[in-house]
């Protein structure tokens, strides 16, 4: 308001060159510091207005505004909430083209009485031209980046008509944020516009005016800011700096809440205000673990995707669990798009220790007074709260807010004081993030915020950590309008079924291996696809699908582990006896197994170095108790009572030969230690020549070129194996 009562006496010529808004008196004295529970957090919202205005730009700015002006009516509390315009232009515009009537139509509504409920406040972090200048004047106050530019409101138009000059000389003078005649040039680029310098102040008038001026008072001096043939454009610097039109410079959202004495993370970004909720609920009940983290996500994801929800409320009655699973749900929640997903947690008893990451990630926080927030840090893990303190400080910056309150949370022995600057502006540290402020100095230390059993709702709401306060989810479905009875977001029946398997037994995915790993070799050793095939494959699918669910699988382990089994295809199948592909391919099916049952790759905390020796232990484990019990299952089945009537004896001695005989399409026994000759190369198989007849052959491993002298060393049916002829066959 000082910057408002400051330009109508320059108007007037009734004052000084006016001081910076945010300036204090040189000895003024300082204000009595107020104490936490006497500080209220005031409502600020940031609205987007994309340039160029044209279409339905202007109404959908109107809508957003006038929802802001009937909540802040309900609310009733002698508040005035701040309603931050961000003028961005889409993809690099500056607001050329913007349509006169639609602009000059929002700059009245911005600047009427209707909106006395509201603070309005232009923020351009961009530059702004064309008529998109007019709602810019319209705002009470105005801020901007030190090198964005505000002016050349006339650059759409060839000719300057008097309707136009009427409305920016109305919005100017109604306002009285920057003069008229200032406002004028940046429309008319024929027009002069003067910075005169008189006993009684300073004006701004344009040539005519100066000589009926020069006859009232006496004037010092005279600079042209704006001469003819150029419309008047101004960046940031120059107009906070020289003519004091701006009341701050800020070049981001947390700049921009320290210049309006905001708490960080007190301004609401991207509120979706005018849309239709279609809201779900999660509760989160107990310990938060990997298993509840997965499938959170993957509810959310879903269910956002196929557009049946845009507005999520997590009710939180938590005392904490596992720090790693729950800073990677915050990371979620953080990472999810407000303009498309409003999150909501709301406490009605407790979110301690780590459970308060997942409530503070969250767009808006609502506690019941009498809830418990932070504190307790009781784990699951082998964990320090200093290895959450990156995660914290990551998910403050995503959020604009200060870290160190949030560290307090979960950092009984983090000491946090409440400092204040002399123009009133307050914020919480601690020492190490205090050093971290630019005018660190000019902090002045409050009381300390005991923080060491959490704070209550009530104290949450007052620091600025919480938005509202509701006694119970009936007034959180008030406050946002929520219509109808929201959707529970519940683990499927496929999560309940894996959840009841894991709940009867720790050995089912040892098991379901076992399983699996023996009908694979038994699938192996006879040719076709039959029942130990079926049998391999649906044990499988459900070992990875519960280790999916449970959240220690992904889609890389799956992956891996069907890239495995190909290569091992390959190795059978197309090119037998390099053993490349089969090595490799059984390399990837083990590290699949092994990288499914658990949730780490390399090992970093006690905890994981005790999960590792179990993940591969069950892998081995399951293996060689697979082959034994194959071959036991081979060996010894065939001789018992039923099992002759299920699984028949391999023929042997005389009858084995002569089935082998039977069996082969050609006889190449004669051919044993015979010598040849390679004809193509052998990359393992081939052909080679013996006399007059030339077969196909293949090498002991090694790679032949056509002309090497081989002799044949075995005989295996229609498999004749040679190896290169050496000193001894000479």
């Amino acid at each position: 308001m000082l910057l408002l009562a400051s330009a109508v006496l320059l108007l007037a010529g009734g004052a000084d060159e006016p001081p910076a808004p945010d300036a204090p008196a040189p000895d003024a004295p300082a204000p009595d510091e107020p104490s936490v529970a006497e500080s209220a957090t005031q409502r600020a919202y940031l609205l987007p207005v994309a340039l160029p205005i044209a279409g339905d730009v202007d109404s959908q700015v109107k809508r957003m505004v006038g929802q802001v002006v009937q909540q802040a009516a309900a609310l009733s509390d002698g508040e005035r909430p701040v309603v931050i315009l961000e003028f961005r232009g889409k993809q690099g515009q500056s607001g050329a083209g913007s349509e006169f009537e639609r602009s000059f139509s929002l700059a009245r509504f911005l600047s009427s009485q209707e909106l006395s409920r509201v603070r309005t406040v232009a923020y351009l972090p961009e530059g702004v031209e064309g008529h998109a200048v007019l709602p810019v004047l319209a705002c009470e106050e105005i801020v901007m980046a030190g090198d964005a530019d505000l002016g050349r409101a006339g650059i759409d138009e060839e000719f300057i008509e008097d309707t136009m000059r009427s409305a920016y000389r109305e919005i100017a003078e109604r306002r009285g944020v920057i003069p008229a005649p200032v406002a004028l040039a940046m429309l008319d680029k024929n027009l002069d516009v003067l910075r005169v310098k008189t006993v009684d102040g300073v004006r701004y008038v344009t040539e005519p005016e100066l000589k009926d001026l020069e006859k009232e008072v006496v004037v010092d001096s005279v600079d042209t800011i704006s001469g003819k043939g150029e419309m008047a454009d101004f960046t940031g610097y120059e107009l906070r700096n020289t003519y004091r039109f701006v009341s701050h410079l800020a070049e981001t959202p947390k700049e921009l809440a320290t210049a309006l004495s905001i708490p960080p993370g007190g301004i609401e970004e991207n509120p979706a205000l005018g849309v239709k909720w279609r809201a779900a609920v999660i509760d989160l009940n107990g310990e938060v673990d990997a298993k509840w983290v997965q499938w959170v996500q993957r509810g959310i994801d879903s269910k956002a995707a196929n557009g049946e929800i845009n507005f999520v409320c997590i009710r939180i009655d938590s005392l904490g669990g596992f720090p790693t699973e729950s800073a990677a749900l915050a990371n979620f929640l953080v990472e999810l798009d407000a303009s498309q997903v409003r999150t909501v947690a709301y406490v009605e008893s407790s979110a301690r220790a780590d459970a308060s990451l997942v409530a503070l990630a969250c767009d808006h926080l609502v506690v019941n007074p009498r809830a418990q927030l932070g504190g307790e840090f009781k784990t699951n893990d082998e964990f320090s709260p200093d290895e959450l303190l990156p995660t914290i400080k990551a998910l403050a910056e995503e959020r604009n807010r200060d870290w160190s309150l949030m560290a307090a949370l979960v950092d009984p022995e983090l000491v946090v004081h409440r400092y204040t600057l002399p123009n009133g502006a307050e914020r919480y540290f601690c020492k190490e993030e205090l050093a971290e402020q630019e005018n660190s100095g000019d902090w002045r230390q409050g009381g300390e915020i005991d923080t060491r059993g959490g704070v209550s709702g009530q104290l949450a709401e007052q620091l600025g950590l919480a938005r509202y306060l509701a006694g119970d989810f009936e007034e959180v479905r008030a406050l946002y309008h929520l219509e109808g009875e929201p959707e529970t977001i519940e683990p499927s029946w496929a999560h309940s079924f894996i959840e009841s398997l894991a709940q009867m037994s720790t050995w089912m995915a040892p098991t379901l291996l076992f399983i699996a790993v023996m009908a694979l070799f038994s699938e192996a050793s006879s040719p076709g696809l039959g029942v130990p095939g079926f049998v391999s494959i649906v044990c499988f699918v459900l070992f990875f699908w519960s280790q999916f669910l449970s959240g220690t699988a992904d889609w890389l382990e799956i992956l891996m582990f069907v890239t495995g089994l190909a290569c091992v295809g390959v190795e059978i199948f197309l090119v037998p006896g390099m053993g490349v592909f089969g090595i490799g391919g059984g390399a990837l099916i083990i590290a699949s197994v092994v990288l499914a049952s658990q949730t780490f790759v390399i090992p970093r905390t006690s905890e994981e170095l005790a999960q590792l020796p179990y993940s591969l232990s069950m892998v081995l484990v399951s293996g060689a108790g697979a082959i034994v019990a194959l071959v036991l299952v081979r060996h010894l089945l065939p001789r018992t009572r039923y099992g002759r009537h299920l699984m028949l004896q391999p023929p042997t001695g005389e009858d084995a030969e002569q089935l082998r005989r039977r069996e082969s399409l050609v006889d190449w026994t004669h051919l044993v230690g015979q010598p040849g000759v390679a004809v193509t190369r052998l990359t393992p198989s081939g052909k080679a020549q013996f006399g007059d007849e030339v077969v196909a052959v293949i090498s002991d491993g090694e790679l032949l070129d056509p002309g090497t002298p081989v002799v044949v060393e075995e005989v295996l049916g229609n498999r004749v194996r040679v190896r290169p002829v050496g000193d001894a066959d000479v």
